[in-house]
Order: structure tokens, then C-alpha cells, then sequence
């Protein structure tokens, strides 16, 4: 059965290292003290036997022994120095969030004046024998500007609303004022753009439209020159003689001469008397190489006796133009032209008559 005797405080010292010490230090003085004292102070004071039940100490285990905790009173001024802080600033931020201060909340007068009994706090927060400092600006108003102030805005956290509310119509305004330009400065470069691209427009319509007028122009004055060409008639020579008349007899012809000669140098040019179309470009026996063309009128005109000829059969001949040159082909005494003219197409008539109602002089 197990005992609740009390260990022997003898056992547990019986093994316990001892050290004398004497005056100074000096061994061989009087005393033996255990060493557990510590060391031995400077004066002659003596020391009386430590007794644990002065202090509440933890239990003591076996040969364990727990010292004596120093300093106590500096921890515990410490400790109630930073409760104090805390509290000092929490009624201060109380005060801040309320217009009227810490005497509207429940309680707050009683903790002011604690704080203003704790030492050093009660100096600092302006107790009895403090100095005097010069008032700051109170919570309630503290980072207000004037301007708020004249604007009605006394309490911190409705001018700190106000403030940013302010600030953030500022930045929308801003960004407003930043998309308009932006728009203006588009819709300006589109209109130029417009402006640009209507002007090119217009100035190529420009362009089409005299060019259409110029190329209108051009065909009036060549439809009006083919006009006079083929209103007009002319010789078929320049430099002629006339070698045989119409009706003539002689042993060249059949019976008589059905046309006018125009005598002339081998490869001169036959102009064609007025505008018609060529019926025919070929050899014709005794008449040589011939150049047939019809008139608007149905009358046709024979050019005979060619020594080449420059149209074709289909084409189409204004007055003037060359339609072969003199020569002496077919049956011929000499160079020269043989001209007919037969207005129904089948009945030659006199040509120097026929020339000269067409206003021309030979």
C-alpha cells in the first residue's frame, strides 16, 4: 500500500552541493551556506532560511525546484501601460466615428476618467499637473478642408464620402470629356475623309464629263467634215487634158464614146468624185482594171484604164479619196482616165454636164 509520507527534506539535501564562502569571498569564513542561496552579497547582513509558502509557486517534482520570478512589478506596469493605450485609442476612434464625441456612447465617460487615473496615462492624457500643450485639432474634424466646411460636410466620414464621390464624378467627367473629344476628333476625320472622297468624286466626274464632251465634240466635227465630203464633189484629176468627149466616134469604140477622157502621167492619183461605196474593183476586158462606185443617190461611177487600184469591192469612199492611180490598161492608146457616169446604173450620160451641176468647173 502506498504511502503518503512526505519525503525527508534532510534526503534531498544530503546529496546537495555546499560551498562556503567567507567574508569577501575568502574560504574558511563563517558559514557554510547551501548553494542554492546564490552568492553571497557584499554586506553583513545575514539571510534567513527561504520559505515557500510566502509566494504561489508551481508544485515541486523530485529534486526539480522552480526560482522565484523577478521583476514582477515591471511586467505587471507594463501590462497595464498597454491596456491603457488601447483604451485611450479606442475612445478616440469612437469619438472620430461620432460628431458629438465619447460622451454620446454608453460607458465612455467612465472610461475616460480610468484612463485618466492610471499613472503616466493620466499626465499624458491631460490630468491634473500635465502640461499644457497647445489643442489639436479635435477627431471629429480632423483632414476637413475649408471648402467641405462652407459645404455643410462637418462630420469625417461624410466629408471623406463627399471627398470621394467628388473625386469619382471628377474622374467620370474626365473620362466624359475624354470620349468626346475622342468623338469629335472622329467625326471630324470622318467628315474630312467624306469631305476627301467627295471631292475626289467630284473632280473625276469632272474629268468624265470633259472628256465625254470632248469626245462628243470630236464626233460632230468629223460627222460634220464627212458631211461636207459627202455633200461635196470634186474633180477626179488635178493636172488633166481632155483627149476624147462623150459620143465621139472612131475606131477605138464599138459605136461611140461613152465617157470623158482625162489625159494624164502613168500613176497619178484618181480621187474619187463624191462619197458612195465600191461595187466593184477588178479586171474588166477593154475597159482594164475598173473601179465601180455607187452614189447615194443609186447613180454609179466608172473608173477605167487603172494601172492599180486601191480599194476594194464593200468599201466605202468619201470625196477626194485616192481609188487608184493612171495607167493604160485594157483598151488603150496611152495613159489616161476613162470616166462614165450612168445615174440609173445602166445608161451612160455626158460627164462634163453631170460635173458641172455639181458646181464643179471644167
Amino acid at each position: 500500500m502506498a504511502s503518503n509520507r512526505h519525503a525527508s527534506f534532510e534526503g534531498t539535501l544530503e546529496d546537495t552541493h555546499q560551498d562556503t564562502y567567507g567574508p569577501q569571498g575568502v574560504p574558511g569564513s563563517p558559514g557554510p551556506y547551501p548553494a542554492y542561496f546564490g552568492p553571497k552579497g557584499a554586506g553583513t547582513e545575514s539571510y534567513g532560511e527561504w520559505n515557500p509558502g510566502e509566494d504561489t509557486v508551481r508544485p515541486v517534482r523530485g529534486r526539480h525546484r522552480v526560482a522565484r520570478q523577478r521583476g514582477g512589478t515591471i511586467a505587471r506596469s507594463r501590462a497595464v501601460l498597454g491596456v491603457g493605450v488601447i483604451a485611450a485609442v479606442g475612445a478616440g476612434g469612437m469619438a472620430t466615428a461620432n460628431e458629438e464625441g465619447a460622451a454620446t456612447v454608453p460607458g465612455m465617460d467612465a472610461a475616460a476618467d480610468k484612463v485618466g487615473t492610471i499613472p503616466v496615462l493620466g499626465s499624458l492624457l491631460g490630468g491634473p499637473g500635465a502640461e499644457e500643450t497647445t489643442p489639436a485639432t479635435p477627431f471629429t474634424s480632423a483632414g476637413i478642408t475649408g471648402d467641405e466646411v462652407e459645404a455643410g460636410h462637418t462630420d469625417a466620414g461624410e466629408a471623406l464620402r463627399a471627398r470621394i464621390l467628388q473625386q469619382a464624378d471628377q474622374a467620370e467627367a474626365g473620362a466624359d470629356a475624354q470620349a468626346r473629344t475622342a468623338a469629335v476628333q472622329a467625326a471630324e476625320a470622318g467628315a474630312a475623309e467624306r469631305a476627301a472622297e467627295a471631292a475626289e468624286a467630284e473632280r473625276a466626274a469632272e474629268e468624265e464629263r470633259r472628256r465625254q464632251e470632248a469626245e462628243e465634240r470630236r464626233q460632230r466635227e468629223e460627222e460634220e467634215r464627212l458631211r461636207q465630203l459627202r455633200a461635196s464633189y470634186t474633180l477626179p484629176l488635178s493636172d488633166y487634158r481632155i483627149s476624147s468627149q462623150f459620143g465621139q466616134s472612131g475606131a477605138m469604140w464599138q459605136s461611140t464614146h461613152t465617157g470623158t477622157d482625162f489625159s494624164a502621167s502613168t500613176g497619178t492619183p484618181v480621187k474619187n468624185v463624191h462619197t458612195g461605196v465600191v461595187q466593184e474593183a477588178a479586171w474588166a476586158g477593154s475597159y482594164g482594171y475598173r473601179v465601180i462606185v455607187e452614189l447615194e443617190d443609186g447613180t454609179e461611177i466608172w473608173y477605167c484604164h487603172l494601172s492599180s487600184m486601191s480599194v476594194s469591192a464593200g468599201q466605202e469612199v468619201v470625196t477626194g479619196e485616192s481609188v487608184g492611180r493612171v495607167g493604160s490598161t485594157g483598151n488603150s492608146s496611152g495613159p489616161h482616165l476613162h470616166l462614165e457616169v450612168l445615174p440609173d446604173g445602166e445608161t451612160a450620160i455626158d460627164p462634163l454636164p453631170w460635173l458641172r451641176g455639181k458646181g464643179l468647173s471644167i
